[in-house]
C-alpha cells in the first residue's frame, strides 16, 4: 500500500559534509590554518528516508527498548557505493541485512548531489559565517522535476569544545593542539514540490533548533524534521492552504489554484526587481525561442529562483529542454551542450563560460545585462517581442507596486513575529496573483489568434498564412518561435481544445467581435471600424453592448458578420485585465508528538481525521470547493490509516463537491491493490460499486489522445473529391462540405472521363485556386478608403471586392462589394462615394452590351427600388463574373431576411469570393460557366420557390446556428434559456441571459441572449446524448445524460465541476420544486423508472421512487404531486411519500403508439399529451379522468415531438415531410378555444426542442439536416 500512498512533503533528506575525523587528520597532520587549506570534497554523511516508522515498532514498543534501539533510518553512507548496503546506528554498531529494505529513490543521484549543495566548493573556516540557503532542482529522464532546498550551516571543530547558542567556548587546557576552524555542514530537503518558501522557512527553523546540540544529537533532531515533513501531506488544489507548527514559525503550505496550474511557493516579482520590463520581455523571448540560457549571479539562491520565475512567466507554455538552474563548478562542462538549454553559474564563472563557449545568452542577474558569448561567429538577434503585447505588459509593469517598504509607510509597527510573517506573505500572495495575471495576459496577447489558422477536425496550422498576418515588425518573433517544441506543444493543447489558464483568459477577454467570428467564417478583411481606428484613433475601443435583460429582438440590428483581422488586431492598454481574487481558506494540521513511535503516528492521523471531520460538519453545504478539499484530505488519511472503505467513500464524495480534483489514478491503484475481503465489502455498497465501476471503466476506455499537428501543405498528387474537401478543409478556405463539392465540380468543368475515371483535380489547379485565394485575401487587407467613403458605411462592413476602374452612368471609378452593398469609389482629384445599391433594394440585374463606335462593350445595369435611373457600368471582360456575383449576394440578401438568417449572407459572400477564386485561377473559356457552379443561392430562387408564409415572416425574429463552423449541422437535442442577473463579483458580460444548447456527443454550445453571439463555444458532457436540462439555482445549471450522470454546471465559471451518479440508467428529465420563489427541491427521472428527490444545498439524495413500469420518459410538477410520463400511462403520485394517487391509462388500444411527451395546464384541470406517430393532440380533464379525452388534430403532421405552454398557448413542435423531405412544423394553439392559432414553417428537419425566454420569445431547434434555432415572438 506504500507505493499507492501519494507523496509527503518530503521525499528525502541528506546531512552533507565532511567527517570530523578526516577534518581532524588533515590539520593535524599538515598543521595548517584553515585559510589555507584546499577546497574539501563533500559527501553525503546521513541519508534520512521514510518510512520513518512502521508496524514493526510496536513490539520493540512493547518490549520497553527506546526508540533509539528501534530500526533505523538514518544512517551513513559511503560517497562511492550508490546501493545503501549497512546501517549505521547511533552507538556504532553494524545493523545486518534486515535494513536492506531502506532504498534511495532511483531518481536521486547521491553521487552528484554534495556539490550542488556546496556549489561553490566545501572550505574550512578560521570564522563562523552565517547560515545560507539555496535552491536546487532535478529533472529526470521523462521530465519529471522534483525540487531540492539545501541549507548551509557551520559548526566549530576542536578537541574539548562545548557549543553554546552556536558559539565555541574552548577549554584552556586544549588550545594549541590545534587551530580554532569552522566546518560546513548541509542539510538538503527534497520534494516532489516545489515548496521553495516553505522548505526554507521549515530549514530555517531545525537550524534554529540545532545550534545548542552535538553530532549524534544533531543526527536525531534531523530525523525527527524529516519525519514531520514526511507526514504532511500536500494540499490538495483550491483555496485551501495546509498550516502547520515548525517553531518558532508558522509554516504555510499553498496550494496550486486549480489542477493544471503550478504550485506557486516563491516570490514572483524577483525578476522584477532585477530587469527592466524591456530585458525581463527579452529573456522571455529568449525561452520562447528555446536558445542556449545561461544565468549569473554571486547569488546561489538567486539562480534557481530567478529561473523558476521565469518558467511560471511562460505558462501554461512548458520549457521542454535541459534545466538545471544551478550549476556547481565541476559542472561548467554542462554549457557545451549542443542543445538548448537554461542553466546557473556563479558570477566568478562568467570570463570562463564567455569566452570558451558559443552561441550563448548570458544573462547576469547580479547587474541586470543581457549579452552573448563572444565566439559566436555572427551575433545572436534576438527578436522583439510583438510590439502591441510588449507594450501592455511593460505598461502593467510599471504600474505594480514591487517594494514591500512601501507598503508598510502607513500601517503601524508589529510587533508580533507571527503578523510580521501573515501580513508579508499576504502583499506578496497579492503580488504573485498580479504578475501571475500580467505575465499570462502577455502569453494570450502573443498566441490569441494562433486559433484562427487551426483546423481542428484535421488538426492542421497553416502557419505561413499565420505569419503572413503578423505586422512586419513582428514577423521574425513568430518565425523562431513557431519552429520551436514549446509552441508544438501549445498547438496540440489547443487542438485539443484543452480549458486551461491560457483558453480561459482568451475567452474570457474576447471582444463581441471574436464571438460573431464563431458564428460567421468569413474571409479575413479589414472592417471600416478597424480602418478607421487603423489611421486615426490608436486607442479606439469596441465598444460592448450590457443589457441584463431579454432584448427586443425587433431593435436588434442583426450583424452582418464583421470579418476578422488577426494583423490589425488593437489589444488595449490602457486598462489591465484583473481577474477577481479568491479569497483562500487555512486549515492548521495537528501537532505531532515525538519520540516518533506508531502510537504517535497513529494519533497524529486520528487527531488529523477528527479535525477534518469536525471542519466538514460545521461547513455550510454551499461551501462545495472547502467542502471537497476536506474531503479530499480526509480520504487521504484514511488511507494512511489503512482504511481503503473510508478513503473511497470520501473520494466519491467529491463527485458533489468538486469533480476536478477527483483523484483518479490513486483511486483506481487503491482498487487494484485492495484485498479480496474489503473488495467484497465494497461491492455490497452500490454507491462504491458503482465508482469502482466507473473508475475502473475509464481506464479500459483509456484512449490514445491523437496529439499530432500538421502544418498546412500544398498537395503534389491528384485528387479525387474525398480528398479534395480534407485539402480544402485543411486550408481554412471554407468547411461546408456542401460549398466544396460546388467548388470541386467548378474546379472539374471540362474534366474528360476516360474509361470511367472519376473526376480529378490536379496539384497545379489546386495551387493557383489557392494563392489566388489568398493574394486576393492579402490584397483587400491593404484597401485604404478616405475617411469621406468610410463615413458612408457601417463600423463592421468590409471591402471584399474591387473592380477595375470602370466609366458608368454615375462617374469614373472601381465598384466596390460589402457584405451590405454596391458602391462606386469615384475617381480625380478626391476619391469619393456613390451608393450604387443595397442588396436589399435590388429589383434585376442584366449583364448586356452597348455599342461604342464599332465595339459592342459588355455592360452591367442594376436596377434598385428607390432610384429610377438604372445604374450602367461598362465592365468590360469582367462583366460575367460581376453580374453572377451581383445576383449571388442579391439572392442572398432576399433569403437572409425572408428567413430572418444572417448565415446566408454570410453563405453568398463566401460563394462570390470562390467564384472569384475560381475565375482568376483557370484563366480558360468556361471560367464563367464553371464560376456559376457556385450561384447555390441564385439557383435556389429560380428553381425553388422562397416564399416564406406571411404568419411565419411576422412571427419568425432571428436565426442562429450553433453548428456554426462544423463540418457538418448537428441536431438540437434540448434548448435552455436562463435570465440574466447580476453578481457583483461577476463580470458584467456574464450576467446577460444565456441560450443553453445541446448538441450530439454531449456538446454544449452557449450563446450570449442578449446580442446571439456565441459565449463559449463546445464544452462536453461525457460522450452521451444530454436529454435534458434546467435552471436549479441563479449559479447552478443540471443537465442530464444518457449516460445516467447529471452534469453540474457552475454558471459563473462555465465549467462542470460536480456531477450525481445516484441514476442506473439514462436521465430523462429534471425539475424544480419552489417554495416562494426560492428552489428548495429537485427531481430527476431516469428510464428504468426511477424519480430521486434531491437536497439542492447538500446534492444529498431526500427520497427516492420507483414506479411499477419502466420507460419513463418525462416529469412534471404541480401541488405536492408528481406527474410521470411513462409509454403506457401517465401516473400521479406524492412527492411526500411517494405513493400513487391516479393514473391515465393509454387509450389507444388498437394502435401500436405510447406517450410521447406531456404538459399540464392545472388552472383549466387539463393534462395535454401526444402519442408516438400520431397527429392528434389528446386533452383529459384532471377530474374525470373515465371521460374519452378531447382530440385536436393537427394538417400536415406526421408526429409531434415536442410541447411547451407560454402564457394562454401551446407551442407545439413536429415533424413531417414535403416534397420527399423531412420539414418541421410549430403549431401555436389557443387554451381556450382548442384551435391551432398559428402554424409556423421555420425548420428544415425535424423540431426537436423547445424552450421559451421570458414569455416574450419562443425557441425551437431543429435535427440534424438543418441544425439552427429559430427566435420566435410569442404574443
Amino acid at each position: 500500500m506504500e507505493d499507492v500512498l501519494p507523496p509527503g512533503l518530503l521525499e528525502i533528506c541528506l546531512l552533507v559534509g565532511v567527517p570530523r575525523e578526516r577534518v581532524r587528520a588533515l590539520l593535524q597532520g599538515t598543521q595548517r590554518k584553515p585559510k589555507s587549506l584546499p577546497p574539501l570534497d563533500p559527501e553525503v554523511l546521513s541519508v534520512f528516508v521514510p518510512p520513518f516508522i512502521s508496524r514493526d515498532d510496536i513490539q520493540v514498543i512493547n518490549a520497553g527498548n527506546n526508540l533509539n534501539k528501534s530500526k533505523r533510518r538514518s544512517f551513513r553512507k559511503k560517497k562511492e557505493r550508490p546501493k545503501i548496503e549497512n546501517v549505521k546506528s547511533l552507538n556504532g554498531e553494524q545493523k545486518a541485512t534486515d535494513t536492506e529494505d531502506i532504498t534511495v529513490p532511483v531518481d536521486i543521484d547521491l553521487i552528484g548531489l554534495p556539490q550542488l549543495c556546496f556549489p561553490g566548493g566545501l572550505y574550512i573556516t578560521s570564522e563562523s559565517k552565517e547560515d545560507h540557503i539555496h535552491f536546487l532542482v532535478f529533472t529526470d529522464v521523462c521530465g519529471n522535476r522534483t525540487y531540492g532546498v539545501v541549507a548551509q550551516y557551520y559548526q566549530p571543530l576542536q578537541d574539548g569544545c562545548t557549543s553554546l547558542n552556536g558559539q565555541a567556548h574552548w577549554d584552556s587546557a586544549q588550545t594549541g593542539k590545534m587551530p580554532v576552524c569552522f566546518v560546513p555542514f548541509a542539510i538538503c530537503v527534497i520534494s516532489r514540490y516545489p515548496y521553495f518558501n516553505a522548505l526554507k522557512d521549515c530549514l530555517s527553523c531545525l537550524l534554529v533548533q540545532l545550534r545548542p546540540f552535538k553530532d549524534l544529537d544533531v543526527e536525531e533532531h534531523i530525523k525527527e524534521f524529516a519525519a514531520k515533513l514526511f507526514l504532511i501531506p500536500s494540499p490538495p488544489p483550491g483555496p485551501l492552504h495546509l498550516v502547520f507548527n515548525m517553531k518558532p514559525l508558522q509554516i504555510i503550505i499553498p496550494s496550486r489554484e486549480d489542477p493544471d496550474s503550478p504550485i506557486i511557493d516563491l516570490d514572483l516579482h524577483l525578476p522584477l526587481l532585477c530587469f527592466k520590463p524591456e530585458q525581463v520581455l527579452q529573456i522571455m523571448t529568449c525561452i520562447l525561442t528555446e536558445q542556449r540560457i545561461v544565468f549569473f549571479s554571486s547569488d546561489w539562491a538567486l539562480l534557481t529562483l530567478i529561473a523558476e520565475c521565469f518558467m511560471l512567466y511562460l505558462h501554461p507554455l512548458q520549457w521542454q529542454h535541459t534545466f538545471v538552474p544551478l550549476l556547481s563548478r565541476q559542472m561548467l562542462d554542462f554549457v557545451m551542450a549542443p542543445t538548448s538549454f537554461l542553466m546557473g553559474c556563479h558570477i566568478d564563472h562568467f570570463e570562463e563560460v564567455s569566452t570558451e563557449t558559443e552561441d550563448l545568452i548570458l544573462i547576469n542577474i547580479d547587474n541586470g545585462d543581457i549579452t552573448h558569448s563572444k565566439m559566436a561567429e555572427e551575433e545572436l538577434e534576438i527578436p522583439d517581442v510583438p510590439a502591441q503585447a510588449a507594450e501592455t505588459f511593460i505598461k502593467r509593469v510599471e504600474s505594480l507596486q514591487l517594494h514591500y517598504d512601501l507598503e508598510l509607510c502607513h500601517l503601524r509597527a508589529s510587533t508580533d513575529l507571527g503578523e510580521l510573517q501573515m501580513r508579508r506573505r499576504a502583499w506578496q500572495q497579492k503580488l504573485n496573483t498580479e504578475v501571475q495575471q500580467m505575465t499570462l495576459q502577455l502569453i494570450v496577447n502573443i498566441f490569441r489568434e494562433v486559433k484562427d489558422h487551426l483546423n481542428y477536425e484535421h488538426r492542421v496550422f497553416n502557419s505561413e498564412e499565420f505569419l503572413k498576418t503578423r505586422a512586419t515588425g513582428d514577423q521574425p518573433f513568430y518565425k523562431k518561435v513557431l519552429e520551436t517544441y514549446m509552441f508544438h506543444s501549445f498547438l496540440k493543447a489547443r487542438l485539443n481544445r484543452k480549458m486551461d489558464a491560457f483558453a480561459r483568459l482568451e475567452l474570457s477577454t474576447q471582444s463581441e467581435e471574436d464571438r460573431l467570428n464563431l458564428m460567421f467564417h468569413t474571409p479575413r478583411r479589414l472592417t471600416m471600424e478597424k480602418m478607421a481606428s487603423k489611421q486615426f484613433n490608436p486607442q479606439y475601443m469596441i465598444s460592448r453592448r450590457m443589457v441584463i435583460s431579454m432584448p427586443n429582438l425587433q431593435d436588434i440590428k442583426l450583424p452582418e458578420g464583421p470579418a476578422r483581422n488577426s494583423s490589425l488586431r488593437r489589444i488595449e492598454t490602457s486598462v489591465a485585465v484583473k481577474m477577481p481574487s479568491k479569497s483562500v481558506s487555512t486549515f492548521k494540521i495537528p501537532e505531532i508528538h515525538f519520540p516518533l513511535m506508531f502510537q504517535c503516528v497513529h494519533s497524529y492521523y486520528t487527531d488529523f481525521f477528527n479535525h477534518l471531520s469536525k471542519a466538514i460538519n460545521t461547513l455550510p453545504p454551499d461551501n462545495s470547493a472547502l467542502l471537497a478539499r476536506y474531503f479530499y484530505l480526509r480520504g487521504l488519511i484514511s488511507l494512511m490509516q489503512g482504511k481503503l472503505l473510508n478513503a473511497l467513500s470520501d473520494f466519491q464524495n467529491l463527485d458533489k463537491t468538486d469533480l476536478r480534483i477527483f483523484p483518479t489514478d490513486l483511486v483506481r491503484k487503491i482498487v487494484e491493490t485492495m484485498p479480496p475481503s474489503e473488495r467484497l465489502q465494497a461491492d455490497r455498497k452500490p454507491e462504491l460499486k458503482k465508482l469502482i465501476s466507473r473508475v475502473m471503466e475509464k481506464q479500459r476506455e483509456v484512449m490514445k489522445i491523437d496529439d499530432h499537428v500538421k502544418n498546412f501543405e500544398l498537395p503534389k498528387t491528384h485528387m479525387q473529391l474525398d480528398d479534395f474537401v480534407k485539402r480544402i478543409q485543411e486550408s481554412g478556405i471554407v468547411k461546408d462540405i456542401d460549398t466544396i463539392h460546388r467548388l470541386f465540380d467548378a474546379l472539374t468543368v471540362g474534366f474528360k472521363n476516360f474509361l470511367g475515371h472519376q473526376k480529378q483535380i490536379d496539384p497545379e489547379t489546386f495551387r493557383d485556386f489557392y494563392n489566388y485565394w489568398k493574394e486576393t485575401e492579402a490584397e483587400a487587407q491593404e484597401v485604404n478608403l478616405p475617411p469621406t467613403v468610410i463615413e458612408h458605411l457601417d463600423k463592421n462592413e468590409c471591402v471584399y471586392k474591387l473592380s477595375c476602374s470602370v466609366k458608368t452612368n454615375y462617374g469614373v471609378g472601381k465598384i466596390a462589394l460589402t457584405q451590405k452593398r454596391l458602391f462606386l469609389l469615384t475617381e480625380g482629384g478626391r476619391p469619393g462615394y456613390v451608393q450604387i445599391a443595397a442588396f436589399r433594394d435590388i429589383e434585376d440585374v442584366k449583364s448586356t452590351t452597348v455599342a461604342f463606335l464599332l465595339l459592342r462593350i459588355p455592360t452591367l445595369r442594376i436596377k434598385t427600388l428607390s432610384k429610377k435611373e438604372v445604374f450602367e457600368a461598362n465592365l468590360k471582360t469582367e462583366c460575367d463574373l460581376w453580374y453572377l456575383i451581383v445576383k449571388e449576394m442579391w439572392a442572398g440578401k432576399k433569403m437572409a431576411d425572408d428567413h430572418k438568417d444572417p448565415q446566408y449572407i454570410q453563405q453568398a459572400l463566401t460563394n462570390v469570393l470562390l467564384m472569384d477564386a475560381v475565375v482568376g485561377a483557370l484563366q480558360s473559356s468556361k471560367t464563367i460557366y464553371a464560376a456559376s457552379k457556385l450561384s447555390y443561392f441564385d439557383r435556389m430562387k429560380n428553381e425553388v420557390p422562397m416564399m416564406v408564409p406571411k404568419t411565419t415572416s411576422e412571427t419568425l425574429k432571428h436565426k442562429i446556428n450553433p453548428s456554426a463552423g462544423e463540418t457538418f449541422p448537428q441536431a438540437i437535442d434540448v434548448l435552455l434559456y436562463t435570465p440574466g442577473h447580476l453578481d457583483p463579483s461577476e463580470r458584467p458580460g456574464n450576467a446577460h441571459p444565456k441560450l443553453w444548447c445541446a448538441l450530439n456527443e454531449g456538446k454544449v454550445v452557449v450563446f450570449d441572449a442578449s446580442s446571439w453571439s456565441i459565449q463559449q463555444h463546445c464544452f462536453k458532457m461525457g460522450r452521451s446524448k444530454l436529454t435534458c436540462m434546467i435552471m436549479v439555482e441563479q449559479s447552478h445549471v443540471w443537465i442530464g445524460s444518457q449516460d445516467s450522470i447529471i452534469y453540474i454546471i457552475n454558471t459563473h465559471s462555465m465549467s462542470c465541476n460536480k456531477q450525481l451518479n445516484d441514476h442506473r440508467s439514462d436521465v430523462t428529465d429534471i425539475i424544480v420544486e419552489k417554495k416562494n420563489g426560492i428552489p428548495s427541491e429537485a427531481y430527476s427521472s431516469s428510464l428504468d423508472g426511477t424519480v430521486i428527490a434531491w437536497n439542492i444545498s447538500t446534492l444529498k439524495v431526500n427520497r427516492v421512487f420507483q414506479l411499477p413500469c419502466q420507460n419513463l420518459t418525462s416529469i412534471k410538477l404541480h401541488n405536492d404531486q408528481l406527474w410521470c410520463c411513462t409509454g403506457s400511462c401517465i401516473l400521479v403520485a406524492s412527492t411526500h411519500e411517494f405513493q400513487l394517487q391516479m393514473k391515465i391509462e393509454h387509450h389507444l388500444k388498437d394502435v401500436c403508439s405510447y406517450f410521447l411527451c406531456f404538459q399540464l395546464f392545472p388552472e383549466r384541470d387539463e393534462v395535454w399529451a401526444s402519442y408516438s406517430g400520431s397527429s392528434d393532440l389528446y386533452i383529459w380533464n384532471t377530474k374525470d379522468f373515465s371521460s374519452t379525452p378531447q382530440k385536436i388534430h393537427l394538417q400536415d403532421c406526421s408526429e409531434i415531438t415536442c410541447m411547451i405552454r407560454v402564457k394562454n398557448q401551446m407551442w407545439v413542435g413536429s415533424s413531417g415531410r414535403s416534397q420527399g423531405k423531412s420539414k418541421g412544423k410549430i403549431y401555436v394553439i389557443s387554451t381556450e378555444k382548442k384551435t391551432v392559432e398559428k402554424e409556423l414553417v421555420g425548420h428544415a428537419d425535424t423540431v426537436k426542442a423547445l424552450c421559451s425566454a421570458e414569455d416574450r420569445y419562443v425557441l425551437s431547434g431543429s435535427g440534424k439536416e438543418e441544425g439552427k434555432i429559430a427566435i420566435w415572438k410569442a404574443e
